[in-house]
């Protein structure tokens, strides 16, 4: 009983207490819930390094006019609906959702790879090589446009998984901030001149003078050639093409000096393997030199005719 009555005394004695010293301090003893900050997403550290973005590839290097250089390096975004869009020039496109579901989408919607060229003039940024949708990847168009700042003004999608966003900027305000000509080096406005010449003179013809222009705008870093285009894969995969049987004999002598490598390392350490029935060129009596009638064949020749002309 005795017990009983001084544990009620010094709870009274508690409540007395808590209540001179205010409001204040009886609501510093509750306790504190802290909330986290949420990111979207967005290079998270609380999330897995699996669960980040993570690119296919590394963006293209600067090309185009120069003055658009002072754009790398920045970020513009805009909100649509639930989701946040942001275009960095040069470098790539992604998109965020913004809610707080546990498996809100971040992803990539494409790396910068080249310059859209039409009529001798910069029409748009493609950023390709995105994350993968169904059985391709994600590529975003961004359209360059006359305004008064730099910001991220429209984003739609015109077709599945291709995106067209339309960048407005004072950069490409004069009428002629977009021409080719003169972003390129003296060299290749050389060449362009002379080509310029040879088609004046009838000397190629239209389609000749498309792609020696599509040529010199490959070498200029503006355009990718078809086979950088195609070389990207799942996971950074080069495609192999083999234009000619020399490249293709070429290409078999090199994978078959790796082959003898690795399995001078496997021997070396002691590590068992299985021999490959693979021949080696030199059994062969080395790669085939094409005949003259083969080399024709490859180019298409109709090859000899008799004596008719």
């Amino acid at each position: 009983m005795a017990a009983r009555s001084g544990g009620f005394l010094l709870l009274l004695l508690l409540l007395l207490g808590l209540a001179a010293r205010g409001p204040a301090a009886a609501a510093a003893a509750k306790m504190k819930v802290v909330e986290e900050p949420n990111s979207f997403g967005l290079n998270n550290p609380f999330l897995p390094q699996t669960s980040r973005l993570q690119p296919k590839r590394d963006p293209s290097p600067l090309s185009g006019p120069a003055h658009l250089f002072r754009l790398s390096g920045k970020c513009f975004s805009l909100v649509e609906s639930t989701y946040k869009y942001e275009l960095c020039p040069f470098h790539n496109v992604t998109q965020h959702e913004q809610t707080f579901r546990w498996n809100a989408y971040s992803g990539i919607l494409g790396i910068w790879h080249e310059w859209e060229i039409s009529n001798n003039t910069f029409r748009g940024m493609w950023m390709r090589d995105g994350d993968s949708c169904r059985s391709r990847s994600r590529q975003s168009k961004v359209e360059l446009t006359c305004g008064k700042s730099n910001r991220l003004a429209h984003v739609s999608e015109p077709s599945t998984c291709v995106y067209a966003l339309t960048f407005e900027t004072p950069l490409v305000c004069h009428p002629h901030s977009l021409l080719v000509y003169p972003a390129l080096p003296a060299a290749l406005q050389h060449r362009w001149d002379q080509v310029e010449q040879d088609l004046a003179d009838e000397l190629i013809t239209s389609q000749g003078y498309e792609k020696l222009l599509r040529a010199l705008f490959e070498e200029a870093g503006y355009l990718k050639t078809p086979e950088d285009s195609d070389s990207v894969r799942e996971g950074g995969a080069k495609a192999l093409a083999f234009q000619t049987l020399e490249n293709c004999s070429e290409a078999h002598r090199e994978l078959w000096k790796e082959v003898r490598r690795l399995r001078s390392v496997l021997t070396q350490h002691g590590i068992p393997y299985a021999q490959a029935s693979e021949t080696p060129p030199s059994e062969h009596g080395g790669p085939r030199t094409p005949t003259d009638r083969t080399a024709e064949q490859l180019r298409g020749d109709p090859g000899p005719r008799g004596n008719t002309l």
